[in-house]
């Protein structure tokens, strides 16, 4: 897959590059694909990709995020609508579904479609027709669909939100993104890449991450996937350009997510539960030295009873980070 439009996904792991593999088979031909996975993971960098190295590569590739369409535009959006036929049409207009004659469509979130829009999308994926609104007859459009979604299409049909015919229409070869968390492997490379790449977008110099800000950063579980990461590169290319990145540069509620949540999940009175990738201990304890310090706003006696430490055994912590507050 060298000089292909695959190069832009990176990752490592054996599910990404699965997924990968998958998508690049599929991008030869017309078959409509339906992309899973968690907000932030991907999936329409995966549809660019579909299509960039696609026969249809040189046609239009139109995005439509099914979740931010009104329910009184959504029809108009996607199928057009002749003047006069409804309030505000005060010309015709061609939906984005012919706008992508000859290209491909992308449907993201595509679960969050009405019932009515479902309808209609699934008469034109059986016979490439398109009834704009207001029109008579039906215009044909050749085009390839690429729909994707964070929801779990198949439980959606069992509840009744979602078209059980659309849904496999929608899902002939699927191909589902993981979430970064689960390819842990890969979050040093993407922190490199996408700190030199922004780092050279803003015309700065990269910032250096140390130790303990590295093992921060590795461990964090990243529930806002890739797109966290990349964003908060791009904060640290800002705000650190040339600059030695330590954990205290590091945002509040990268500390919370990453200790209070992955590593300190409570069941009953039994305690934190270890998670399977593990832990950088002298990094949770740093973090949580400096949350208590913080709650206790800078009392290092108060401080001390918050972890259950005495005072002296407290200090002793903070000498052995090097925790000034």
């Amino acid at each position: 897959m060298n000089d292909t439009p695959f190069q832009t996904l990176l990752g490592e792991d054996p599910a990404f590059q699965s997924a990968i593999r998958s998508a690049h088979l599929l991008s030869a031909t017309d078959v409509t694909v339906l992309i899973t996975g968690e907000s932030g993971s991907g999936k329409e960098l995966f549809a660019h990709a579909i299509h960039a190295s696609s026969p249809r590569a040189g046609e239009p590739f139109i995005t439509i995020n099914c979740a931010a369409l009104p329910d009184s535009l959504a029809e108009s959006e996607l199928f057009g609508h002749a003047r006069g036929s409804f309030t505000g049409a005060v010309a015709d207009r061609e939906g984005r579904i012919q706008a992508a004659h000859g290209g491909t469509l992308f449907l993201d979130e595509v679960g969050e479609l009405t019932p009515v829009v479902q309808a209609k999308l699934l008469r034109f994926l059986e016979t490439g027709e398109v009834q704009p609104v207001g029109v008579n007859r039906p215009v044909t459009a050749n085009v390839r669909v690429v729909a994707a979604t964070h929801r779990d299409l198949f439980q959606r049909v069992r509840e009744g939100q979602f078209r059980e015919d659309l849904y496999y229409r929608l899902n002939v070869v699927p191909v589902t993104v993981p979430p970064l968390r689960e390819r842990s492997r890969d979050v040093e490379m993407l922190l490199e890449h996408f700190l030199k790449s922004l780092a050279d977008k803003h015309q700065v110099a990269v910032p250096r991450l140390d130790a303990a800000c590295r093992s921060t950063l590795l461990n964090h579980s990243w529930p806002g996937n890739v797109r966290e990461l990349r964003n908060l590169c791009e904060r640290l290319v800002i705000l650190h350009p040339a600059e030695i990145v330590r954990s205290e540069h590091l945002p509040e509620e990268l500390f919370s997510t990453s200790v209070e949540e992955d590593l300190s999940e409570i069941q009953g009175h039994g305690g934190f539960v270890l998670p399977e990738s593990g832990i950088d201990f002298s990094a949770m304890e740093s973090h949580m030295i400096k949350q208590a310090l913080r709650k206790a706003r800078g009392n290092r006696s108060r401080a001390a009873r918050l972890l259950g430490l005495t005072r002296d055994a407290f200090l002793y912590r903070i000498k052995k980070h090097a925790i000034s507050f």
